[in-house]
């Protein structure tokens, strides 16, 4: 991820989309992406804006990070949790959206209890929190020009508002917050017992911090982390199927392919063939 975090407030990002399952077939609205303020850091990994307009409805499909979301548009403005399979939207017509992908750490702080209570579904914000005006703040400055990032920085700079009543972050949220950025870099960690080793807690410990900040099993996020390296490795074309099942720690290909078809839909090939066509190294 190439975040960057800036003293003066939220700075243009372009990290490495490992989690939308873009193609040709499936292609994405411009989405304008800001890694947060310095003192928002343990609670934001970044943010994004799409901006769409559309003559025929799209469906977007990703594989959500670890981590809550809390997203106001022009029409909603919800919490939500972890997903465990595939996420999907469909945009339709002319519209926008302020994302703010959360650490993992930040869920809790923000829903004010465990985020295994909200997987697989989402919160409206005004349930959340009655009296927040985040929402009507937010829509006020995208309802310009939601293409302008003088208009994106305003919006999230309410949010940042908002969020910053929820620091400091505990113990625990810290914790949680380096295990899963420890995750993404040691690709070799492949099993919970090795999972919680590298956390210094018990499995049953470990069973339970994740679940409360993250709102599902340590099982589950090392098989997130694993599918979306696959889909970083497909969209890059990295050698043959069976060399990516290899490289991803999978027994043979048949394993790699029951996995991504289970939570995605579609097998690696089908997936592989709908990717841009790359220029040929050399």
């Amino acid at each position: 991820m190439t975040n960057r975090t800036g003293a003066d407030g939220p700075q243009r990002v372009d990290p490495i989309d490992r989690a939308h399952l873009t193609g040709v077939s499936r292609p994405s609205p411009p989405i304008h992406r800001y890694a947060p303020s310095e003192r928002l850091a343990d609670l934001v990994e970044r943010y994004w804006v799409p901006v769409w307009s559309l003559a025929e409805p799209s469906t977007q499909s990703t594989l959500q990070h670890p981590v809550c979301l809390v997203v106001v548009s022009d029409t909603y403005a919800r919490f939500y949790g972890v997903t465990r399979g595939r996420s999907s939207v469909t945009l339709e017509g002319d519209g926008w959206a302020v994302g703010t992908m959360l650490t993992p750490a930040a869920g809790r702080l923000v829903l004010g209890r465990s985020v295994a209570e909200v997987a697989d579904t989402w919160v409206d914000l005004r349930d959340l929190q009655v009296d927040t005006t985040l929402p009507d703040d937010v829509r006020a400055e995208m309802q310009g020009d939601p293409h302008d990032p003088a208009a994106h920085l305003a919006a999230i700079a309410h949010v940042e508002s908002w969020l910053a009543g929820h620091l400091p972050v505990d113990t625990a949220g810290h914790l949680v917050n380096r295990l899963v950025a420890r995750l993404g870099e040691q690709p070799e960690i492949t099993r919970v017992d090795e999972l919680a080793r590298e956390a210094g807690l018990s499995e049953r410990s470990l069973q339970r911090l994740v679940e409360q900040r993250i709102g599902l099993s340590p099982k589950w996020l090392l098989q997130r982390r694993r599918l979306h390296d696959a889909v970083e490795a497909l969209k890059a074309g990295r050698g043959s199927l069976a060399e990516m099942a290899a490289d991803l720690g999978y027994a043979d290909q048949a394993h790699f392919t029951h996995d991504f078809r289970t939570v995605t839909g579609m097998t690696p090939g089908d997936y592989l063939k709908d990717q841009p066509l790359r220029p040929p190294h050399g």
